[in-house]
């Protein structure tokens, strides 16, 4: 079983940083890989190599420009993650399942359901903190944590084909460092819902104390 594990190995790292990076840079991820495809860098599997077309490549391109701006303005970036929702997730889990595409149905069921998780999870906790990241006045983290993304998927996606295994390891702490963080801003917007719940029932109150006094001068006289 461990011959067949790392024989599969330079697979289980291809889909996982497809995956995984779809979740951050979803149009960079597929020109990345295509152009590598293209150029004799790096052997796509079959179900893989429409990445390598021309077409595909210029429109991955293109759309990769297009987020590396609007990802870096300030609520821009949570507008653009929030439609992105519909797309990264189905993507990562398609670009995940095709990696297997030859490995048989079964296979590449469960590399897209396993990719598709992963891909959620990272697009939650990017647009999660992006959202954090907003409610401040300057700008600059915003800023910062788009270029921090833009390094990382370019250094996870040369650690995949490079090193997979180290990359696979890598992979499983930002995981877990991904969902210790959706934990605190899940908690932190429960605060934020819970103060607002409170500030309006302590408005509805007071309105209501203030009436019933005015009632009472009013009978009194």
């Amino acid at each position: 079983m461990m011959n067949a594990l790392h024989a599969h190995l330079p697979d289980l790292a291809l889909a996982a940083a497809l995956a995984w990076g779809a979740g951050l840079r979803l149009y960079f991820v597929v020109f990345a890989f295509g152009l590598a495809g293209f150029l004799g860098w790096w052997p796509l599997p079959a179900h893989l190599q429409v990445l390598q077309h021309p077409l595909v490549l210029g429109a991955a391109g293109f759309m990769a420009v297009v987020e590396l701006f609007a990802d870096k303005v300030p609520w821009l970036d949570s507008l653009w993650d929030s439609v992105h929702t519909l797309i990264r997730i189905p993507a990562g889990a398609a670009l995940a399942a095709a990696v297997f595409g030859d490995a048989g149905t079964a296979a590449a069921t469960a590399a897209a359901l396993l990719g598709g998780s992963l891909t959620a999870t990272t697009h939650l906790t990017k647009s999660g903190a992006r959202a954090a990241a907003n409610t401040s006045p300057e700008p600059f983290s915003n800023l910062a944590l788009s270029s921090a993304e833009d390094g990382l998927v370019l250094g996870g996606t040369w650690l995949a084909v490079t090193q997979p295994l180290l990359f696979l390891g890598l992979l499983a702490l930002f995981l877990l460092g991904a969902v210790l963080l959706l934990r605190m801003l899940v908690r932190g917007a429960r605060r934020l819902i819970g103060r607002g719940t409170g500030t309006g029932r302590s408005a509805t109150a007071t309105g209501a104390a203030g009436s019933n006094g005015s009632g009472g001068g009013g009978s009194g006289r």
